[in-house]
């Protein structure tokens, strides 16, 4: 199938009824009749030659292969409507979207888009916030902040600054020397990519030189933010990224009792290396190169 035979009306349902989880409430969302939906991806299903729903009863559910589909077409469909959307308002003030993980968005961005409003005030920033890998090249993303080592194909890339990880821990738990953590649990979250250079509580053993063990138990979050506010919580001790919870030691939520500091990855700026940036664009990667300069 190429793009001149796409079914895009079929598509379209298809997406609705995927979302809403309804032939009835795709049909009364896009103004046609429960039986043209019906169809309609009737259509696509013989057109693509697999069945993309299962049909029950007052409901229908999605097969193993229109759960595939439909995420394809829902991101592409928002990235459509985002798009028309910022066509249709270009002059009133320039716009940056800006996208990163949960973590680094709402604890070393947030926290900076003050002084980003200071210095370009003419210009809106957005934050997009998601642990899923936006691709520049389809979405209206204008920046990404990239976590890794790289490399990443279809971009332009430059490091940003490179992270480190160390213990820290609500000083009310008293803790102060590497025996204490016995008596403490440790908080953890799950890497999305488990990879070896992953900083995680077995490295920071094995670079302290002592066994990996945790006798009073760990907490396990899928999320670092989450890790940090439980850290902050007195819940645990937390190996996490020192640029992350910079404003939780020097405001005196958490303390660093003591190291190793391990080696995490390295936070990349990121373009599409398919369009050249615009003017807010460049001042938005100035900006960002200035806060990283300044102290991650």
């Amino acid at each position: 199938m190429d793009r001149r035979s796409l079914p895009l009306s079929a598509l379209r349902a298809f997406e609705a009824a995927a979302r809403l989880g309804s032939f009835k409430a795709a049909a009364e969302e896009l103004a046609v009749t429960p039986t043209a939906i019906s169809h309609q991806i009737r259509g696509l299903e013989e057109q693509s030659g697999v069945a993309l729903f299962e049909r029950q009863v007052r409901r229908v559910t999605l097969t193993e292969a229109g759960a595939q589909l439909y995420p394809v077409l829902r991101d592409g469909f928002d990235a459509i409507q985002s798009a028309l959307e910022r066509l249709t308002q270009p002059r009133r003030r320039p716009q940056v979207v800006i996208s990163a993980t949960n973590a680094f968005t709402v604890k070393w961005l947030v926290p900076r888009m003050s002084d980003f409003r200071l210095r370009h005030a003419g210009i809106d920033l957005q934050l997009q916030a998601s642990d899923e890998v936006v691709d520049l090249r389809s979405t209206a993303v204008d920046i990404a902040i990239r976590y890794g080592r790289g490399p990443y194909p279809g971009l332009s890339t430059e490091p940003l600054f490179a992270d480190h990880f160390a213990p820290v821990a609500n000083p009310r738990l008293g803790v102060s020397s590497i025996e204490d953590l016995a008596r403490v649990p440790l908080i953890c979250f799950d890497w999305k990519r488990p990879q070896p250079e992953n900083p995680t509580w077995e490295r920071w053993f094995a670079a302290a030189g002592v066994p990996s063990r945790s006798p009073a138990g760990q907490l396990r979050f899928s999320d670092e933010g989450h890790a940090i506010q439980a850290a902050v919580a007195g819940h645990g001790i937390a190996l996490v990224s020192q640029a992350l919870v910079a404003e939780e030691l020097a405001a005196g939520h958490l303390v660093q009792p003591f190291g190793p500091v391990i080696d995490g990855h390295t936070y990349h700026l990121a373009v599409s290396s398919e369009r050249a940036p615009s003017t807010s664009t460049q001042a938005a990667m100035v900006w960002l190169r200035q806060q990283a300069a300044a102290g991650s």
